[in-house]
């Protein structure tokens, strides 16, 4: 497994992976992404800023992760300043066909290696109220609950917000 910055050539498969993510998480009532959300724009933008990842198995791409300073202005619902620099993750998928490999642990550390990199001490991240995997998920990583918003741009939706902060960077 190598994780690594994406290249433009990897859209297509990005693509792919979410098109069999999409569908598992609309089956389980979270509807946080879409037929248009993310698409090959989203992940493009991600790319000439440097700020997407994947999770290289062999030839596929197994998982993919955004890791960004991008905060939400809706984070300010949970009492986050958002003018505090911050690691943001969003866009963490991983295919059906690698699941239980831990695959978005994997990219998770990375989001922390990235943190430390640019000397951040806060990670941030947001997930729909339906996805309970990645609620399982975050807390064991050391992120803790920090309240539900909306977010502008998906509504009707509610999102959990949690947080991790480094020490010793």
């Amino acid at each position: 497994m190598n994780i690594r910055l994406a290249a433009l050539t990897d859209i297509t498969a990005i693509m792919l992976l979410i098109k069999d993510v999409v569908p598992l998480m609309q089956a389980t009532g979270n509807f946080q992404w879409s037929d248009d959300y993310p698409n090959p724009a989203v992940f493009e933008r991600d790319i000439s800023l440097d700020q997407l990842w994947v999770a290289q198995a062999e030839d596929a791409i197994a998982g993919v992760i955004a890791i960004t300073q991008d905060q939400s202005e809706e984070y300010i619902q949970v009492g986050w300043d958002i003018n505090e620099p911050a690691i943001v993750t969003h866009r963490l998928a991983v295919s059906p066909y690698y699941r239980g490999l831990g695959i978005a642990e994997k990219l998770l550390v990375k989001a922390e290696e990235v943190a430390t990199e640019k000397g951040i001490t806060i990670l941030r991240i947001d997930t729909n109220t339906n996805n309970q995997a990645t609620q399982k998920l975050f807390p064991k990583l050391g992120y803790i609950y920090a309240g539900e918003i909306s977010l502008n741009f998906r509504p009707g939706l509610r999102f959990v917000c949690f947080e991790k902060r480094l020490i010793n960077v």
